[in-house]
């Protein structure tokens, strides 16, 4: 502890600011000690880390207070450091941030933005660069990466661009003035968010031609209502695992494009970023929204298959009565290397999981004897024993079709969204830039653009076009719970909104991908299991016909086939 005096001797100290400056000393420590205690906890399971961060919110509470408190005597007596207020308003939004990823209630990102906003308005780190201490400066580039993911995450575009323009200058000074061996890792967290932001295939202009940015999260409204008489069930999407392992896909910090789509269409707008107030220092986690308002997601960048396996069985174990859990999986496929006599749940290859070795530029090195199963693969089998429990899956792979071989063992209702495996040769560049699957399940407008090869549409036209899709989405749903030779277990999740909207975005990208001239082979289809009824959904001619009426709106009419297809 240093106490610093301007007088020199410790005696001279009043004995009440000495206590002051002991005070912030224990509280310094005792927050420094919790927070890093924090890695240390369970990534999965929700009991065991709820009253640690509570402990850990209240003494920042108390540290945050006292500073603003007893600002002059720690000046004077303790010597306190504007880069130090920073620091602690930097954990403080580091804490929102993770207690957002642990609750999935998006009310935490605005509380982690407020704090790590404040920081910048009010310059705390601006010293920093005086000081001749690289770990400083470093402190400060972390503060602007972990602010810029918060931001891209409440889609505060622009902001990004300020933000990454300044860490830009940030790390040209530091590299310059410390000659560090970072240089190379701080240049790639640049090209990886320039490239992030970057990634949406279709950009919106106003009429000045400015990019406008609209938020994909589930908007109050933006779902077709259940009509009198309906009946579906009473689940309630409670989890939800995002697992990310697509090789090259665009990705920062952690989240491939396709995990930070997919965790936004598992959302609601928050409601309360209209009167956010710039003023930090109200921490209240404990709080909680009276009900949940999104289900809560687990983000598993590049899991391992022991790491996706242990999150799925706390996931399948902590799941309420009438819940579902929904596996999101987004990765490189595998097929299978010979035919076996018998067909069986491991005999079709799946998805990979992470191997964390054998793995020479990209490409898994085959070590194993080829009549083997590939291990660090994820079978539809290895989910087998999740179907006690209702479950709805979503595979976006160049083998997702392994997963329609399913067997529902357990009569729990279970439904397996799955993706194309192969885009006509014009489109599969793309992606690098995520998949135009998941791009349909979370803003269907985007794919539907982003396979007609638009790139820019009006603000006022795409305004259109969303409304006139809104319509679509109510006809979809009334196909969807009036059909006769649809399965149960579709109606059994339409009573979630969530998945409700992801049915039915489901549906339309179906629709529109077997009208399109360019996709014409079987595999060019999205495929689900159980199948949807062909005639009565997904070439029901009153979609087609919708379909045609959206193309014509935005001028591509000319891409589609007009007419019934009997073909496939």
């Amino acid at each position: 502890m240093t106490i610093m005096s301007g007088v020199g001797a410790e005696d001279d100290i009043p004995l009440g600011e000495r206590k002051t400056v002991t005070d912030f000393c224990y509280l310094l420590d005792k927050s420094k000690q919790l927070f890093n205690g924090l890695r240390d906890l369970p990534q999965y399971g929700h009991k065991q880390w709820q009253s640690y961060f509570g402990r850990t919110f209240d003494v920042y509470t108390k540290l945050w207070k006292f500073q603003q408190q007893h600002r002059q005597v720690l000046d004077n007596r303790y010597g306190l450091k504007r880069w130090q207020i920073g620091e602690v308003a930097s954990k403080i939004g580091q804490l929102y941030y993770h207690y957002y990823l642990r609750t999935s209630e998006t009310s935490y990102l605005n509380e982690a933005f407020s704090f790590y906003s404040a920081i910048r308005q009010r310059s705390y780190y601006y010293q920093v660069n005086k000081e001749d201490r690289p770990e400083l400066v470093v402190k400060k580039l972390r503060y602007y990466a972990r602010f810029i993911v918060v931001c891209l995450l409440l889609n505060k575009m622009d902001l990004v661009k300020v933000l990454v323009k300044e860490l830009s200058e940030e790390i040209e000074e530091y590299t310059q003035r410390f000659n560090t061996e970072d240089q190379l890792e701080w240049n790639l967290v640049l090209q990886e968010v320039a490239a992030f932001v970057e990634a949406d295939p279709v950009m919106i202009l106003n009429d000045d031609n400015a990019v406008v940015v609209k938020s994909n999260r589930l908007q109050e409204g933006g779902v077709p209502q259940l009509e009198p008489g309906m009946v579906v069930g009473q689940l309630t999407l409670a989890d939800a695992l995002i697992v990310g392992n697509s090789n090259n896909q665009v990705k920062f910090s952690e989240l491939t494009i396709d995990m930070f789509r997919m965790l936004q269409a598992l959302e609601r707008e928050p409601v309360n970023l209209a009167t956010q107030s710039s003023k930090p220092g109200t921490l209240e986690p404990s709080e909680k929204p009276a009900k949940r308002e999104n289900p809560h997601k687990y983000l598993l960048y590049k899991p391992t298959f022991s790491q996706l396996y242990t999150f799925l069985s706390a996931s399948f174990k902590e799941l309420p009565a009438n819940s579902v859990l929904l596996v999101y999986l987004s990765a490189t496929g595998v097929f299978p290397t010979g035919r076996s006599e018998y067909e069986g749940p491991y005999d079709f290859g799946g998805v990979l999981t992470n191997t964390n070795r054998d793995v020479v530029n990209g490409e898994t090195v085959q070590k194993r004897n080829q009549a083997q199963k590939e291990m660090h693969c994820l079978h539809p089998g290895d989910l087998y024993p999740f179907t006690r429990k209702p479950l709805f899956i979503i595979v976006d792979s160049s083998n997702s079709t392994a997963y329609k071989n399913f067997s529902n063992l357990f009569g729990q209702p279970m439904v397996c969204l799955l993706s194309p495996t192969v885009y006509p040769k014009s489109m599969q560049d793309q992606s690098q830039r995520g998949s135009i699957f998941t791009l349909f399940l979370y803003c269907p407008l985007m794919g539907f653009l982003s396979v007609c090869g638009l790139t820019s549409a009006r603000q006022g036209l795409w305004e259109k076009a969303q409304e006139f899709l809104h319509k679509v989405s109510h006809d979809i749903g009334q196909m969807l719970t009036s059909s006769r030779a649809l399965d149960q277990a579709f109606l059994q999740f339409y009573g979630d909104e969530f998945l409700r909207l992801l049915m039915i975005r489901f549906v339309f990208c179906c629709a529109t991908l077997r009208l399109h001239k360019l996709f014409r082979e079987a595999r060019s289809f999205p495929e689900s299991y159980p199948q949807l009824p062909k005639q009565e959904l997904l070439d029901n001619s009153v979609l087609q016909k919708h379909i045609l009426e959206l193309a014509a709106m935005l001028d591509v009419q000319n891409l589609f086939t007009d007419g019934m297809l009997d073909n496939y």
